[in-house]
């Protein structure tokens, strides 16, 4: 009976431990809890940290289109400046042409004088490789082959002689009355690269052709108030041009005598403008296959 009761005696504090330790479990978080818990939290974090890269790629792609819609910006104001620039440009290419027209509209072309016209033919007759005369237009046709070598604006010798024998009649008082219109034309030949150095187009290089007769007769004394120059390059040919481009009789200086209906009396009121301007040559260029 005595064992007995020593075994009870011990198994009531095993026994007492293992109730204490039940009821301490009561009050804490299991196991299985704190597991489930721990992965929730680790889900979160990495779930916090993907959020927070997706935050920072969405800013860095927001600048770089806040600086696009810059230079987009920039780029429509510089277009914008450009078509202004090419409208202006364009606005003065229109005054200067319905100055020309307005010019030209107040001009009467033939029907000369008969004194001028004798002067005019017998100046023809006495170059007649260089100069044809249409008495009805009161225009002298100069072959451009045998005033300019191919591709320049400077003026030949044997062509300088003509025109300062031109410069008189134009100086004479019968001729007096008219205004002068200097017309170069050229035929469709491709400009070469010298060439383009001086004259870019074959509008140029006739425009420039034009110009240099002008300078010839102002330094002989005609006004140069009397005097305009155009410059068709290849756009009123005589004939249709070779396939090559390669057209002589469309290269051509035409110069008209032309009354004036203007008011005024510009040829007498130029005399004090007649100072030659700036008329230094071009540079001499040998002659090849294209202007």
């Amino acid at each position: 009976m005595k064992n007995d009761n020593s075994a009870l005696s011990t198994r009531i504090p095993t026994c007492a431990a293992l109730a204490v330790a039940a009821s301490m479990l009561t009050g804490c978080v299991g196991q299985g809890q704190y597991d489930n818990l721990y992965a929730t939290n680790r889900s979160l974090t990495a779930r916090n940290a993907e959020l927070t890269r997706e935050r920072d790629e969405a800013r860095t792609a927001l600048e770089l289109l806040k600086k696009s819609l810059g230079s987009g910006e920039g780029a429509v104001a510089a277009l914008q400046r450009e078509n202004a620039e090419l409208r202006r440009l364009y606005d003065q290419a229109m005054a200067s042409m319905k100055d020309m027209e307005q010019r030209m509209s107040g001009l009467s072309f033939g029907d000369l004088d008969p004194a001028t016209d004798q002067a005019l033919q017998e100046l023809a007759a006495k170059y007649p490789d260089l100069i044809k005369y249409d008495s009805d237009k009161g225009m002298l046709r100069f072959a451009s082959d045998l005033t300019f070598d191919s591709g320049s604006a400077v003026v030949k010798p044997e062509a300088k002689r003509a025109l300062a024998a031109l410069a008189e009649v134009l100086k004479s008082a019968s001729a007096l009355q008219y205004e002068v219109v200097i017309e170069g034309h050229t035929d469709t030949q491709r400009i070469s690269a010298n060439t383009a150095k001086l004259h870019p187009t074959n509008r140029h290089l006739s425009a420039h052709r034009s110009i240099a007769v002008i300078n010839e007769l102002g330094a002989i004394g005609v006004p140069f108030g009397r005097m305009m120059a155009a410059g068709w390059g290849e756009y009123r040919p005589l004939v249709p041009n070779n396939s090559n481009g390669n057209t002589p009789q469309n290269r051509r200086v035409e110069i008209f005598l032309a009354r004036s209906h203007a008011t005024g009396t510009p040829a007498a009121a130029s005399e004090s403008s007649s100072i030659a301007p700036d008329r230094s040559a071009p540079p001499a260029r040998p002659i090849d296959l294209t202007k």
